[in-house]
């Protein structure tokens, strides 16, 4: 039996797609595409869904899955919303530092994005909560997220509680109508990229697989960007 060839190799290990031969100055292009492509294919029901890891105040590692509401291809952010007083909020407070992952695993794809995390701002968050359904809405205001609670009912006696107060009845959760605030413990955080990797799964797990990096620093609370970098990796 003869040896592999350059071509049979080639051929051999090829994934269902390969990242640019020559690697894009950006990567956030590419992540905008399979972000809309997970969702115009109805990969899985949440395909905005990513894990989220922080590191709190003791260093401890923490990971969750939360949904990604928006991104900014041209200035290569990611933005989800949660209760700034989770334990997630915490440590965000304490190390504004985060990284998310999203796995699509039917189109063998995967984004990492490490980087700086920021608060949105309030009329972002706003619309946002605006726009979530009612139930959703008193639900931000009756948890105190992460906080123990003795039983589930004392929890939805918490859902009822809140509702009286905004005047919200079972008939106006059921056509979604009521005006509810936002609370001012809930709310957006921007996901600022430092580092992208992008990996397409292969035959005999030689996958695709490439990072980009970048420098971020705050002058007068605005974030600026320096240029990506790009390597590609073994996998």
């Amino acid at each position: 039996m003869g040896n592999f060839d350059q071509r049979d190799l080639a051929e051999h290990f090829a994934p269902s797609e390969l990242l640019p031969e020559t690697l894009p100055a950006d990567p956030m292009p590419i992540v905008g595409a399979w972000y809309e492509d997970a969702h115009a294919r109805r990969v899985q029901p949440n395909p905005n869904a990513m894990s989220l890891a922080t590191i709190d105040a003791e260093g401890r590692a923490q990971c969750r899955i939360v949904l990604c509401k928006t991104m900014s291809i041209e200035q290569g952010w990611l933005m989800f919303f949660t209760n700034y007083q989770s334990r997630k909020g915490e440590a965000l407070g304490a190390n504004p530092r985060a990284a998310i992952a999203m796995h699509w695993d039917t189109l063998d794809r995967q984004v990492r994005i490490e980087g700086i995390v920021e608060r949105a701002g309030e009329a972002e968050s706003d619309a946002y909560y605006a726009s979530r359904p009612i139930e959703s809405r008193l639900g931000a205001w009756a948890s105190d997220q992460s906080r123990p609670v003795a039983s589930r009912a004392e929890m939805l006696e918490r859902v009822r509680k809140t509702a009286a107060r905004f005047g919200i009845t079972p008939q106006m959760i059921e056509q979604n109508v009521g005006e509810i605030p936002r609370p001012p413990h809930w709310g957006g955080y921007r996901l600022w990229a430092d580092r992208v990797e992008l990996w397409v799964a292969g035959p005999g797990r030689v996958h695709d697989r490439a990072a980009w990096t970048r420098t971020l620093s705050t002058q007068n609370s605005q974030m600026n960007t320096g240029p990506w970098s790009a390597t590609r990796l073994q996998p």
